[in-house]
């Protein structure tokens, strides 16, 4: 069982709280049907990236079993066959379609979920060996489940978090790339690492890390003239978030943000602390 839950990258499906955060942020989390379809279509979201993955480890078998630690996979191992792969890859998509439709969720709901599919099976299909677009194309993955998040429950996304995700979805993808490059190793299959340097990559990812910030803390003003008044005062935690993340990235990681964030105990409860303070600050304090 483990192995088939490795291959549909379960423990991924941390990056769908997104979902949730135009519901959270706009005051309504505990609005019983809205929150019921966000759980729904958060749900829905998650098997359709499982079936994501696995078209791209079946793609990539060949080549993760030259790879140092991709071999490891699942299907690059021999520990899953390519006939069950693409059964549970049916299986996955079909109950993710399932649940977008118990979710309630309106036509534009179906159609950011389909372009999330469309663009990344053309991202394994071979738009991940295209410099930049490849970076642009990780980072759309988390502004899309933002948007969905949205239009899921007809919230509005405010101009400025939508800023404060698109950078920050930026900064992790050149995170990313730049550790990949940093640690690549004989055996290394990721051809658009031979377009990128490790300055651009920094400099880069440094620029989104200010936008970010400044975003962010412009989003904050824009809620404190709405009467909440303590936003500011995360505006630290948020730089220190980052800090972290940029002293752990620094250190012997390949840049992934699921496995950056789950395997650092201090970052982790970093952003269990803002979660907390954000949360007393949206609901506590109305």
């Amino acid at each position: 069982m483990k192995k088939y839950l490795y291959l549909m990258r379960v423990h991924h499906y941390i990056k769908n709280i997104l979902i949730f955060m135009p519901l959270l942020f706009s005051g309504g989390l505990f609005e019983g049907d809205s929150f019921v379809r966000t759980l729904l279509g958060t749900a829905a979201f998650s098997l359709v990236t499982s079936a994501v993955y696995i078209i791209n480890d079946i793609r990539d078998a060949e080549k993760d079993r030259l790879h140092p630690t991709k071999k490891n996979r699942p299907i690059a191992s021999g520990a899953v066959a390519p006939g069950q792969a693409w059964l549970l890859m049916a299986v996955s998509l079909a109950a993710g379609i399932g649940l977008l439709a118990l979710s309630g969720a309106s036509a534009a709901g179906y159609a950011l979920v389909l372009l999330y599919l469309v663009i990344n099976i053309a991202y394994s299909m071979g738009l991940k060996d295209v410099p930049l677009l490849d970076i642009a194309i990780l980072a759309s993955g988390f502004l899309l489940r933002v948007l969905f998040g949205a239009v899921l429950t007809g919230t509005e996304v405010s101009e400025w978090l939508y800023l404060t995700v698109l950078s920050a979805a930026f900064y992790l993808g050149l995170g990313k790339r730049r550790n990949e490059l940093q640690k690549r190793r004989e055996g290394d299959t990721r051809k658009v690492l031979r377009y990128y340097t490790r300055d651009f990559l920094d400099k880069n990812m440094y620029m989104c890390l200010a936008l970010l910030n400044t975003f962010y803390a412009l989003w904050c003003r824009d809620i404190t003239n709405e009467g909440r008044e303590y936003a500011v005062w995360t505006v630290p935690i948020v730089i220190l978030i980052c800090m972290k993340y940029n002293l752990t990235v620094e250190g012997n990681s390949e840049g992934d943000p699921v496995e950056v964030l789950l395997h650092d105990k201090a970052l982790l409860a970093l952003c269990i602390v803002y979660g907390i303070v954000i949360m007393g600050m949206l609901y506590l304090g109305q």
